[in-house]
Order: structure tokens, then sequence, then C-alpha cells
């Protein structure tokens, strides 16, 4: 019955306008019904190895240079403290245009689905320079509450090394150019001086 109705469909596939088309048929066996790629592909999360330090509540409007390091050592204290001596990297930091992921590892340090998601026009400030550790990276962020009001956090991570806390200073100041670009020519930013003095201002 499978072979009659694989050659009926055959013949409905192949009809062609000749009088007497010529049809060749197989064995339903020599057949292969697979597929090059496979059906659940295993997802996979690029960005760089990092320890998430936490967060703390900021205050002031103002950031400047040096505005992270008392947030930072308050961080780094609660980290060392709670610490062993070998503390494996337990998230992966994704810096977009747009958003930055923060995705939580397990033991096993795979990606779970627990994520963090950071809008990257509400970062106020990052920096890669910090006395206390070179590895650190942070940013301040302005977090929304449930009754509309906000709070400037700042979030810390130890990186690798040195270099790996500066590529990310330098991956977010990217992101930040394109959402920021992205955001004035679509009019939610207006062409006015105020604009440019805030891309100055993140540049600096």
């Amino acid at each position: 019955h499978f072979q009659t109705m694989l050659k009926t469909k055959l013949n409905v596939l192949t009809l062609r306008k000749e009088p007497l088309p010529t049809v060749i048929f197989h064995e339903p066996e020599a057949i292969e019904l697979c597929t090059t790629t496979p059906l659940m592909k295993t997802r996979t999360h690029t960005g760089c190895k990092v320890t998430y330090l936490g967060k703390v509540s900021t205050t002031g409007m103002q950031f400047l240079s040096g505005c992270t390091e008392k947030p930072v050592i308050e961080l780094w204290k609660k980290h060392t403290l709670a610490r062993e001596d070998i503390y494996p990297a337990n998230a992966l930091l994704e810096i977009r245009p747009f958003q930055v992921w923060l995705h939580h590892l397990d033991l096993k340090g795979e990606a779970t689905v627990h994520m963090d998601t950071f809008q990257v026009a509400r970062i106020a400030y990052c920096t890669a320079d910090h006395n206390v550790s070179p590895n650190i990276f942070a940013w301040v962020y302005r977090e929304i509450n449930d009754d509309l009001s906000y709070q400037m956090d700042c979030h810390a991570v130890e990186c690798e090394s040195k270099l790996e806390a500066k590529k990310l200073a330098h991956a977010m100041m990217e992101a930040f150019k394109k959402t920021f670009h992205s955001m004035k020519s679509d009019g939610r930013i207006h062409r006015n001086s105020s604009s440019e003095e805030v891309s100055h201002e993140f540049e600096s």
C-alpha cells in the first residue's frame, strides 16, 4: 500500500505536458527520510565569562570619574568575605546594542534560563578603572520600580583579566553609541544641544 501511494505521489509530482512521461521508480527502502540539520539545536550564548558581584544602590545624578569606587569597594568586600580560594565564573555578560544580557551559570558552568536584562538607554555610567581591582567592570543603571519611581544601582562583575574588563567598557561604549544614534534618528531624542551634550558626556 505504501509503495502504491508513493508511486501515485511521484506521478503527480513528475507530470509533464509530454504525452508519455517517463518516470523512474525506486523502492521505498532506497529513499532516505533524514535531515542534514538536527531538529533541536543546543542554545549557545556568546559573551564574556564573569563573576557577578551583585548590585548596590547609589545616590546622585552626576556620574563622573570615580563615582563607582565606593559602591564597588562595598561589593568587593562582600565578595571576598564570601568566596573561597577558587571562585569560578558564575555568569556570562553579553553586551549588545539596546540591551545587555547577564546569563547566570549553574554549578557546571552552563547557562541557565535565568537572565537579567539591562536597557542600554538606562545605563548612566560605566568604567573598568577601579583601584580595588583592575579586573572589575561596573555600570550604573536606572532601575524603574513598580510605582514608576526609580533608583540608581551600581552593578559590578569581576573579569578574568584587566584586558577583559577594558574590552567590556569599550563594548558598552559602542552599544551606547548605536543605541543613541538609533534613538536620535527615530525622533525619541530631540536633535538639540542637550542631546549633543549627553553624547559628548559619554564620549568623555
